[in-house]
């Protein structure tokens, strides 16, 4: 069966969700799109695609099932609840709205609606995340403490309108709600608490370089760091677990996992040892026998799993993987985010 998808919102986000569906997915035709400018209208002609000349012509097509949103932040609630109560299955971008109440205000809608709503999380098809989360889940390195996920540029502006608050700019809605994601996807206990270290070095009205620092019920300590001025990058993931350590250095999945033999006990010498850190024997390093080194395993995953998903619900197939509910848990821990900002500490929570 053939599906039919519009796009509301034809930028560069919806532009890539227009292409890709189009050259990659057999069972979604994308018919048109709806956008306030002229010049993304013009773009959308050129590529063939039908331009709807407002909302409600688009809400009224018959022919639609699928709506995929792509606009700025700020209008995501609105086209979301209009589409639902159309009777449309919908896909919003991330992140789904500004705040937890637009949310809640969207789920109430979602209720009565028997469409399929979901949000665009696609960086849990990410290979470097899968990869860390087949790690975790194999137990083959121990119980994780501390897990760094990170994402580092360096051109240091924030491109047209994610640069303004009005739009539900800044980097903690745009990168920040991916990271905060996987690590709640990848750690399945309640947030505790939230300490987050906000700058806008670059805008005057957004954050642009950020660390944000999360505790969960089971001791789990988490770093989700995404700047913009960053000119030597530390590792994309960096997981410390009591038996071994897993580190991805970039997006190509350059890493290693060091882990400690079972069956190799290290002495330990009265003496101290001299190394470039001075006199020591805490931070000697470690003997090599007692360790081993593994690639990373191979994954397979690609993005167009996500909307292969969308459409096995759509035929009661499959269960969706991206819940409205785990938006909301992501967007209840950005909200604390933003007020550990304001009050300039940590903020104890059970999310």
């Amino acid at each position: 069966m053939k599906y039919k998808m519009v796009v509301i919102g034809y930028g560069g986000m919806g532009a890539w969700h227009a292409d890709n569906v189009s050259s990659m997915m057999d069972h979604i035709i994308v018919k048109g799109i709806f956008d306030i400018r002229k010049e993304a209208c013009d773009k959308a002609l050129k590529k063939g695609l039908y331009v709807y000349s407002n909302v409600d012509e688009l809400l009224n097509d018959q022919e639609i099932d699928l709506v995929t949103i792509a606009t700025p932040n700020d209008s995501h609630k609105d086209y979301i609840i209009r589409c639902l109560r159309a009777g449309k299955n919908v896909i919003s971008e991330k992140p789904v709205t500004m705040n937890v109440a637009e949310l809640e205000e969207i789920l109430e809608v979602s209720k009565n609606s028997s469409k399929v709503f979901s949000i665009h999380q696609n960086r849990r098809w990410d290979k470097d995340f899968v990869i860390i989360k087949n790690i975790l889940k194999q137990g083959s390195i121990g119980t994780p403490y501390f897990i760094e996920n990170r994402v580092q540029g360096s051109r240091r502006a924030m491109y047209g309108w994610r640069g303004h608050k009005i739009n539900g700019g800044g980097m903690v809605l745009d990168w920040g709600v991916h990271l905060i994601d996987q690590l709640l996807n990848l750690i399945d206990f309640p947030v505790v608490s939230v300490d987050a270290h906000l700058f806008n070095l670059y805008s005057d009205d957004v954050d642009d370089n950020i660390k944000i620092f999360l505790r969960f019920e089971n001791g789990i300590s988490a770093l989700c760091e995404m700047s913009t001025n960053c000119l030597i990058n530390l590792p994309r993931w960096h997981v410390s677990c009591t038996e071994g350590t897993v580190v991805i250095e970039d997006w190509d999945c350059k890493g290693k996992i060091v882990k400690l033999k079972e069956d190799a006990e290290m002495t330990w010498s009265d003496d101290i040892v001299y190394t470039e850190a001075g006199p020591t024997r805490t931070m000697a390093p470690r003997p090599s026998y007692t360790t081993e080194v593994f690639d990373l395993p191979e994954v397979n995953s690609d993005w167009s799993d996500y909307y292969n998903n969308i459409i096995k619900v759509m035929e009661g197939k499959e269960e969706l993987i991206v819940k409205p509910e785990q938006a909301l848990r992501v967007m209840k821990v950005i909200e604390k985010v933003f007020e550990s900002e304001q009050i300039g500490s940590g903020i104890r929570c059970y999310i």
